[in-house]
């Protein structure tokens, strides 16, 4: 089995590059100047608390709606070339997403993924899918993404990665960890997979990320339905809409940080 975790000495990261799409960027956690924090960026600076001031550096070349190939063309290149000492690579999960997708062709398209950076970079940790069950409309994806997170542990054994396993980390089954998109982490779920990727790293952290969430009222079946209804219609439906016209989210965007900078 893959060992989830890394054990490095204090401050051995020097450098972080994040590798992605709208989960690395930060969809879901805006920050206040109108970009998106996210877990990456709090896994950075997690990292950083462990080094000297102004000796870490980080890049996040993360694009929201960018599926796998555009991840490998458009990210991978630039992350071998910045040769930072550690690489997360979360991809995979919009191509997963779209009709007829084959799990197991693009888990050996992110296989080839992961060799090319492994010659470039110390350490490369990988990202599972999560586990869908509760999440209206991708529910019924859970058997495709279940399919798709052995692949990724499967090739984190054959590659000595570390992984963050998103499928275990129960806290963020949670509703409250989602944004009101459904479809990208709040702050707090963020936060959670920022912790959890801290400890795969080896990293002590300031709270557990699968702590229990304080108790909240019930919902009544009435609220439940006007909040489904809402949510269809702000941002099911705009969704699907993009998809069928062939549109992404991140038409237009580019990386955040896509240079490897002080903190």
């Amino acid at each position: 089995m893959a060992d989830d975790s890394n054990s490095f000495s204090k401050g051995a990261i020097g450098s972080y590059a994040a590798v992605g799409d709208s989960f690395t960027e930060g969809v879901g956690d805006p920050g206040p100047d109108g970009t998106f924090i996210g877990w990456a960026d709090r896994l950075a600076v997690l990292l950083s608390d462990q080094r000297d001031e102004h000796s870490f550096r980080y890049a996040n070349l993360a694009v929201r709606g960018r599926l796998l190939d555009q991840i490998v063309e458009e990210q991978v290149p630039r992350a071998k070339e910045l040769a930072p000492d550690l690489v997360t690579f979360c991809a995979g999960g919009n191509d997963i997403l779209r009709p007829g997708s084959d799990p197991d062709d693009v888990a050996q398209r992110y296989e080839a993924a992961v060799v090319r950076l492994s010659e470039s970079v110390g350490t490369v940790l990988l990202c599972t899918g999560f586990d869908t069950r509760g999440v209206p409309v991708l529910r019924h994806l859970r058997g495709k993404i279940a399919t798709y997170t052995a692949h990724v542990r499967a090739i984190a054994d054959r590659h000595d990665c570390p992984v963050l396993d998103l499928w275990s980390l129960r806290s963020v089954q949670d509703r409250r960890a989602w944004s009101e998109d459904r479809l990208h982490l709040s702050a707090d779920g963020h936060t959670r997979v920022a912790l959890r990727a801290a400890q795969v790293l080896g990293l002590e952290v300031p709270a557990d990320p699968d702590q229990a969430w304080p108790d909240e009222e019930q919902r009544s079946a009435a609220e439940v339905r006007r909040d489904n209804i809402n949510w269809a219609r702000e941002h099911l439906v705009p969704w699907i809409g993009r998809r069928l016209r062939g549109q992404s989210s991140g038409d237009n965007v580019e990386p955040k940080r896509p240079d490897l900078l002080p903190l």
